[in-house]
């Protein structure tokens, strides 16, 4: 019968398809997959505290060993010590749905390299080359200019939070960024 177990992710995918719209970071599932597949290093479909911390460190954070067991805390909901893809999911969900403005500051200090409180067309290249959404410095502008409401060249806090949770609904990226 029905087991009681937290969800695993499996060859047959635990997330619905049809949920695109579930993920307000990502145009569709298959992106939110790539990008997990880039924290997942070894590709056994589970992150670890080192892969968390290597990608982290790959994006410029100065994460401390504390600060990487707490992100870890929050996110093993299941506490088998790694994030699954259904984890993973869940975050990019409930940070959305919940409003999520400590994350949204953990996500836009990644992007904000020299930390003047905005974004580059040059910051957000580097940001998603690193993720592997390879993409031109070209392709970045115009993804800037579609949410810089200030019309300033950069994206600020709260453009990237409005970004962020309306990307799913406008398709930011027009399916421009792809995996290399």
């Amino acid at each position: 019968m029905a087991t009681r177990n937290p969800p695993v992710p499996s060859e047959s995918d635990p997330i619905p398809k049809s949920d695109s719209g579930s993920f307000p970071y990502f145009e569709d599932i298959n992106e939110l997959e790539r990008v997990f597949n880039r924290f997942d290093a070894n590709g056994d479909g589970k992150i670890s505290t080192d892969e968390l911390g290597s990608v982290l460190e790959t994006l410029g954070s100065g994460v401390s060993p504390e600060d990487l067991r707490r992100v870890m805390e929050d996110l093993d909901t299941d506490r088998d010590g790694f994030i699954n893809l259904t984890e993973f999911a869940a975050f990019c969900r409930s940070d959305a749905a919940g409003g999520g403005d400590g994350e949204f500051n953990d996500a836009f200090d990644l992007y904000d390299r020299d930390k003047n409180g905005l974004i580059s067309a040059e910051e957000l290249h580097l940001a998603l080359n690193r993720l592997g959404l390879k993409c031109s410095v070209d392709e970045c502008t115009d993804m800037i200019k579609s949410v810089d409401a200030d019309g300033d060249g950069f994206v600020n806090f709260e453009e990237f939070k409005t970004m962020m949770m309306t990307s799913k609904n406008r398709g930011a990226t027009n399916g421009s960024v792809h995996q290399s």
